[in-house]
């Protein structure tokens, strides 16, 4: 039987600490628990009110991995649960609210996913995002100055953009939006990765067509639909390494010269949060979110 840790009054089994998850690493489960409960406090705000999907790798990212959108079996009753709009109908997913059921999802062993609206109201988006994803050999560099041109096409248009790292190639933006739909803000995205293209025509591509995209940055404007979802900020990826989804600040977007220096690790991200807080704070301030054009 799995051993049980009491978590803000809850009972959660916590399972195979000792197992590598990432032996490249050496990272153990244990270590992923430890890295989940201390980045809790700027991990949650990002996770709450939204339905998660989990993107599951129980063997580490070498074995099997598998997403799951419904609520898994198993789940204990405290866990907060909500019906969310599906285009198959209404399906019920998993909320993670509070620390004790992090600690059960993260012993779940996932990455952890959220769409770009709330529980609370899924026919309204609140955030926009692009994912810019770098094909070979471009690399998350190029990402970076196409992040900088998109950060300025938004801001004329008066919406803030933030940065993170995939925690995979590439880089994603986030802004705060409000009084819009997701399908009007998906619209929107498009025709910022469209205006791209042709600024940069030699470093975008706003199709997602595999044979189009060979050195140069894919910028996907489409996980701002109702049914798709991002990963979130701090989650860990099934990587061959614990590669973290991190904030980056725009100092370090323009600095961007090497690949290297935004690979940030479990072990990076403690520090990055005592010296920066979380980057990605300001998204939770309705009064800074804008109104599309």
């Amino acid at each position: 039987m799995a051993p049980m840790t009491e978590v803000e009054g809850r009972r959660v089994a916590l399972s195979n600490l000792d197992k590598v998850l990432y032996p490249a690493a050496g990272l153990t489960k244990g270590e992923l628990l430890h890295y989940y409960a201390t980045t809790a406090e700027v991990l949650l705000p990002h996770l709450r009110d939204r339905a998660v999907s989990f993107l599951r790798y129980p063997d580490g990212p070498d074995g099997q991995v598998f997403f799951t959108k419904n609520v898994p079996p198993g789940t204990p009753d405290w866990v907060t649960t909500a019906e969310v709009p599906r285009s198959e109908g209404p399906a019920r997913m998993v909320l993670v609210q509070d620390l004790a059921s992090l600690m059960w999802a993260a012993n779940l062993v996932t990455e952890f996913h959220t769409h770009q609206w709330t529980v609370d109201d899924p026919g309204e988006a609140d955030r926009l995002v692009f994912d810019l994803d770098p094909g070979p050999p471009a690399t998350v560099v190029q990402c970076c100055e196409v992040a900088l041109w998109l950060r300025e096409r938004l801001a004329a248009d008066g919406i803030e953009a933030y940065a993170k790292t995939s925690g995979a190639k590439g880089l994603h933006l986030l802004a705060g939006v409000r009084g819009a739909s997701s399908e009007r803000v998906s619209e929107y995205a498009k025709g910022l990765a469209v205006e791209a293209e042709r600024a940069l025509p030699e470093l975008v591509v706003h199709r997602m067509t595999r044979s189009l995209r060979p050195g140069k940055v894919f910028v996907d404007w489409s996980q701002n639909a109702a049914r798709k979802t991002t990963a979130a900020p701090y989650t860990v990826r099934a990587r061959g390494v614990p590669a973290v989804s991190t904030p980056v600040t725009w100092e370090e977007v323009a600095g961007c010269g090497r690949a290297e220096r935004f690979a940030f690790l479990t072990p990076d991200v403690g520090r990055r949060v005592r010296d920066h807080g979380d980057l990605l704070a300001p998204l939770f301030d309705r009064r800074r979110a804008a109104a599309l054009p």
